[in-house]
């Protein structure tokens, strides 16, 4: 059987269930055993979109089916937002349809996070024409929108088709959009171009009715970026640039089984060597490994990672070669670690064909659609009108004359869009938060652009890499576990015994890279929280602890695991 163009099968007699079953399609639990599995059946939710064109956007917000609405809704990238003024301690009392607002956030996919400046300004003219100019640039090299009406949502994804992009499954229980390295196909030290690899696996799988109804979400990194910025240790799936030591040939490392949320787990490494032009296929067979084996009686247990932690990597990968691969994958070798910790792509840097990459950083990834025309601009003018989004909320602009790269800083740098940025900015991310978000519990964007300014005045000399992660939840959409000073909002008591908006602090998560060995997720100090009002005050206090007690060359995450709970206080 084919696992990618036929439904799945029982592949054991139902009568081998256990007592407590974990809702495996693998071994006969084909019944459906919570709503949102039971939604899922009913009706796949790629057929949602028919309904948006030929009857929601006709007849309204409030014609459209609760099932949609909260559930298939998200296989075209739409979510309702959160409706203004709700306190973020309403957010796990309130009904969903108590806290949904009549305007959609929509996710626009860009795998790899490559762009064309046509694509970045039918972006533009989209967010100024129906979204109020908001264009939020995510973690996963996303776009975002916010204040879609259903009506436009048609429209909007016609002018998306016209430039080659869409919002097919970019959210959902499916595969989400595909991470790369932006620098694919010019970096002067990338191991091997994964550009081919993630357009066929998109051209052939997203969109796919065979990978339409996964346990859970599905993220994938495929990347040959000597820097390892996609960040294969915290990915469902990944594929890590690596060279055989033996023959020299140029392939990938496959890794499965990361991911963070409420149970952080590092990926683990399968030990396979995936040659150029295999990934898709290998790619599908992890897939339906997840779809047929993964875990869909409990929401919170259905993720990739909790199989394979549970199964082991040589179970699964055994698995996935005899029952879906039908061969044998050679051995091969985890990847080397990068020579540098930072693992993004910001600043000037030489591209292999002698022209240069400039990296800058807007403020926690928000942006408009104005700025988003100047950027085109200036990639228009100064390169070839190629540019990359990263998934540290960056940008990048492409094959700039090294003669121009003087001039193009001074016009970002003039449009607030820095290629040298602050080690604060450079290393700051923060999710949606309670602005939009349904989940989030305090404000992010705007607290973290402002912790920014505050750190920039406060220790304008500090030049030590440290990446500070705000999240407005536990869900760490912002990868809060795997900052040197990660953020979970929550509801804090202040010195004066009133609930305000706050967050709980995590110190010295880091990944390194290579096989994983010296990653690790953050410390969390017995009761260390910190109010809203607060945070600029407590992280200068622990930088400045850490610049009077660090070790020579030691890192923040290395201090914060030797450091008292004093000193991180």
């Amino acid at each position: 059987m084919s696992p990618v163009t036929e439904a799945p099968v029982a592949r054991r007699p139902a009568q081998t269930r256990r007592k407590r079953g974990e809702g495996q399609w693998a071994l006969g639990y084909l019944e459906p055993l919570n709503k949102n599995e039971e939604n899922k059946k009913n009706d796949d939710g790629l057929n949602v979109r028919q309904r948006i064109i030929d009857i929601y956007s006709k007849a309204g917000f409030d014609s459209i089916d609760p099932a949609d609405l909260r559930g298939r809704f998200r296989w075209w990238g739409l979510y309702t937002q959160r409706k203004p003024g709700i306190h973020g301690g309403k957010t796990a009392i309130l009904e969903p349809e108590e806290l949904d607002d009549r305007y959609f956030m929509m996710r626009i996919r860009i795998d790899g996070g490559q762009l064309s400046t046509r694509q970045l300004r039918a972006i533009a003219d989209i967010a100024n024409t129906y979204a109020r100019g908001t264009a939020d640039v995510t973690d996963r090299q996303n776009v975002q929108l916010h204040w879609i009406r259903i009506e436009d949502v048609p429209a909007i994804w016609d002018a998306l088709d016209e430039i080659g992009l869409g919002t097919t499954e970019a959210c959902g229980d499916v595969p989400r959009v595909i991470l790369g390295c932006p620098l694919a196909g010019v970096a002067a030290d990338e191991v091997i171009d994964a550009t081919q690899e993630i357009e066929t696996i998109n051209e052939k799988y997203i969109g796919d009715p065979a990978f339409s109804n996964l346990p859970r979400k599905f993220k994938s990194s495929i990347s040959g970026c000597s820097a390892q910025c996609s960040h294969h240790e915290i990915n469902d799936i990944a594929f890590a640039g690596v060279v055989h030591p033996e023959t020299g040939e140029a392939g990938y490392d496959l890794w499965v089984g990361g991911g963070l949320s409420t149970n952080p787990m590092l990926a683990k490494r399968l030990g396979v060597f995936v040659r150029p032009g295999q990934v898709p296929e290998v790619w599908a067979a992890v897939a339906s490994v997840f779809r047929d084996y993964g875990y869909r009686r409990l929401r919170h247990r259905a993720r990739i990672k909790f199989l394979i932690n549970d199964w082991g990597a040589e179970k699964f990968r055994e698995v996935m070669e005899t029952e879906y691969l039908g061969y044998t994958l050679p051995e091969g070798p985890a990847p080397d670690a990068p020579e540098d910790h930072v693992r993004d792509h910001v600043g000037v840097h030489r591209q292999r064909d002698g022209r240069y990459y400039v990296g800058f950083a807007p403020k926690v990834g928000r942006l408009d659609g104005d700025a988003f025309h100047r950027i085109a601009d200036l990639a228009d003018k100064y390169g070839s009108g190629q540019l990359s989004t990263t998934n540290e909320q960056k940008l990048v602009i492409l094959d700039v004359p090294g003669e121009k790269t003087g001039d193009l800083q001074e016009e970002l740098k003039a449009a607030d869009l820095s290629a040298t940025p602050s080690v604060f900015r450079r290393h700051t991310m923060a999710c949606t938060g309670i602005e939009f978000c349904k989940l989030a519990i305090v404000e992010t964007k705007g607290r973290a652009a402002s912790l920014i300014d505050e750190l920039e005045d406060r220790l304008p000399d500090f030049d030590t890499p440290v990446s500070i992660n705000v999240n407005g939840c536990p869900n760490s959409c912002a990868r809060i576990q795997t900052a040197d000073i990660g953020l979970k909002g929550q509801l804090v008591t202040d010195a004066d015994g009133n609930q305000v908006e706050g967050y709980q602090v995590h110190l010295g998560g880091a990944l390194r890279g290579g096989d994983a060995a010296e990653s690790g997720f953050g410390r969390k100090v017995r009761g260390l929280k910190t109010t809203a009002e607060d945070l600029p005050d407590y992280v200068e206090r622990v930088l400045r602890r850490f610049s009077e007690n660090r070790k020579e060359e030691e890192t923040f995450s290395q201090w914060t695991q030797r450091a008292s709970d004093e000193e991180l206080s």
